[in-house]
């Protein structure tokens, strides 16, 4: 029973992955047996990261998309679509949702963490930088005026949460140059050394930023640089043949992503839309005539509804629940993302080429793009090194670790027990 290693590179594709010829990426590949997985829907980063902690859909989680509206609460919440995107929605705010609500309050709490399952059992569980990290342990903020948070054990987010002082460089100091992931690797690496975790999430989110810009399959020298990051948790255990032996391995991205060719706002006439990215909301008390109205709107793929507890999908006045078919393991993550209690009622997921605009009217326009239910977006690669076959979604990835510790797991949304 190795402690093991979760590599998590933000919006890496299967295609890349396959053609990395990346000295770490490689190595690991030749050690360990891989499949193309699928991620969940809506495929945006907070819904997909907390999938791989929970090892659940978003009717469980309910962490519904980078943006939506809180019925309860009557506003928008803004994770982060774009800066522009959240200035509108009111930076502070916007900032304390992503930060500390995301785990203190949205995050559902019938969905257990991978953290906390494995931190009830004595085992030493670690974070660094991704955004579903709730835990068991409270850490006070490295700048005065931010709230505590709970998370693991060891737990280290883009500077402003540190669990031990590690002479990491600043987290965010030039994002475009990869500053993030040499943050993960100066922290990671001081780990290694220590021995300091049982299991440790090492994202590495700067690849997305990257490929955002330049395309899906463009972002090469990003790429080198999360390899790199890699490079650095095996330099510090002595070298790759080392690491291996004293580390299991998974490698995945949360995502995969589509080329932006075209960009339209979602229009549902007076109900309120949440949209970015490659997936929209609507919330609305007429969720028939609201899909009907896509028909019409050439960005609007496979269109989602619940009618007397049945799943619709609609694309381009067709209504046959085969569309689903179509699509990666399409029926389960269209049915988990429609009874998300925090989702519209009404959820549409781009067509090929298209985005839909954000908040600010933000788009990636000739670059990169994800969240729909679409192959691009939903396939990632999936790697397991010194474990049982590699997880075929990222809702497995939990179970596969807690099997790696003896643990058993019951369905999602349930305790885990020795």
């Amino acid at each position: 029973m190795k402690p093991v290693v979760l590599v998590v590179i933000d919006g890496l594709t299967p295609s890349m992955f396959e053609a990395a010829d990346t000295p770490a990426i490689r190595f690991l590949a030749e050690q360990g047996s891989y499949r193309r997985a699928t991620s969940t829907f809506p495929s945006l980063t907070p819904v997909c990261l907390s999938s791989i902690a929970t090892g659940a859909h978003p009717d469980v989680h309910e962490i519904p998309h980078l943006v939506w509206w809180h019925r309860g609460e009557r506003r928008l919440v803004e994770y982060g679509s774009s800066f522009g995107a959240v200035r509108a929605a009111g930076i502070p705010r916007s900032r304390r949702d992503t930060i500390v609500d995301l785990n203190a309050k949205h995050l559902s709490r019938r969905a257990e963490t991978i953290y906390e399952a494995l931190e009830a059992t004595g085992l030493t569980t670690g974070a660094i930088n991704i955004t579903c990290y709730r835990g068991p342990n409270r850490h006070l903020p490295t700048i005065p005026g931010v709230p505590p948070v709970y998370g693991p054990k060891r737990f280290f987010f883009y500077s402003l949460y540190e669990s031990d002082r590690t002479g990491a460089p600043i987290a965010v100091r030039n994002r475009a140059l990869g500053s993030i992931d040499a943050y993960a690797a100066s922290v990671g690496r001081w780990l290694v050394t220590r021995d300091g975790f049982d299991f440790l999430v090492y994202y590495l989110p700067d690849y997305d930023f990257a490929s955002h810009l330049t395309g899906p399959d463009s972002a090469h020298e990003a790429l080198a640089r999360s390899d790199a990051a890699i490079a650095a948790l095996m330099d510090a255990a002595g070298g790759p043949e080392e690491f291996i032996e004293r580390y299991a391995v998974i490698v995945c991205s949360d995502h995969g992503q589509s080329h932006v060719e075209q960009v339209a706002r979602l229009d549902a006439g007076d109900d309120l839309v949440t949209a970015s990215n490659r997936a929209g909301m609507v919330y609305t008390d007429d969720p028939r005539g609201v899909a009907e109205r896509f028909d019409r709107q050439s960005a609007a793929g496979i269109v989602l509804f619940l009618e007397d507890g049945r799943v619709i999908a609609r694309r381009d006045g067709d209504e046959d629940p085969s569309l689903l078919d179509t699509v990666p393991d399409g029926r389960a993550r269209a049915t988990a993302a429609l009874r998300n209690p925090n989702a519209g009622e009404v959820l549409v997921s781009a067509a090929p080429g298209w985005e839909f605009a954000d908040l600010a009217g933000r788009d990636h326009l000739g670059g990169g793009s994800h969240g729909s239910l679409e192959q691009a977006d939903s396939e990632v690669p999936m790697l397991a090194v010194g474990l049982e076959e590699p997880p075929a979604s990222i809702t497995q990835i939990k179970e596969t670790v807690l099997r790696n510790f003896g643990l058993f797991s019951p369905a999602p949304g349930g305790k885990e027990a020795v």
